[in-house]
């Protein structure tokens, strides 16, 4: 086998650089195209992005409690015995109570961010506790006692009680008694852990909920 020729050497080292350059021009092209796996991101923690984060949560409803209340009431005529015309009448109602928290009107001054954005503190205003609502399928009249001319006149009328009374009386006792539970404080309670858990999750370390009323 004849040895190769001082030219045919230096032609093959010229085509491999070229070859060398042609691929390297190619990979340039090519590979800002393809994602790094490795590359790192950063995650914005600024008070703007949390307050969004919370304004979209709008309101959280943070407890509920279940009542249970009795209505007795009585009505008379004057001048004459209950036994002629009068009606006593006991209702039995039970109902739940929710409170929740109102985020859809924080602020720049409810969040405040350390400067190395390890602690929160988050002001909120207090609890509200809604509107009582009647299960009706366990709430009912358990005891009725009526005079002679009720009883006669029952006889002619749909509806001789007026449950409808007997359920708003009872929604004013059920609202009456959740404002005297701790409900509120519940709900405070299950509010603080639900956002050390969910800000904790972000990244912050120590994480102050307070709730301030609104001025008037």
């Amino acid at each position: 086998m004849r040895p190769r020729s001082r030219s045919g050497w230096v032609l093959a080292g010229a085509i491999l650089v070229c070859a060398v350059l042609a691929l390297t021009g190619a990979l340039g092209k090519l590979l800002p195209s393809i994602p790094n796996p490795f590359s790192s991101r950063t995650v914005d923690r600024t008070q703007p992005a949390l307050l969004q984060a919370m304004e979209d949560l709008s309101e959280y409803h943070a407890a509920a409690g279940n009542f249970q209340v009795l209505v007795d009431t009585e009505r008379d005529a004057k001048y004459l015995p209950s036994v002629i015309r009068g009606e006593r009448t006991t209702y039995s109602a039970a109902g739940s109570v929710d409170a929740s928290v109102d985020f859809s009107n924080l602020d720049a001054r409810s969040i405040v961010v350390s400067e190395d954005r390890r602690t929160v503190t988050v002001t909120l205003p207090p609890p509200t506790l809604g509107e009582p609502q009647l299960d009706l399928e366990n709430s009912q009249v358990v005891n009725r006692d009526r005079g002679l001319l009720d009883r006669l006149g029952s006889v002619f009328s749909d509806s001789p009680t007026g449950e409808r009374q007997l359920q708003l009386a009872a929604q004013e006792k059920m609202k009456a008694a959740a404002a005297a539970s701790d409900l509120g404080a519940r709900a405070e309670q299950n509010t603080r852990k639900m956002l050390q858990g969910l800000l904790g999750s972000l990244g912050f370390t120590t994480v102050t909920v307070t709730f301030v009323p609104s001025p008037a």
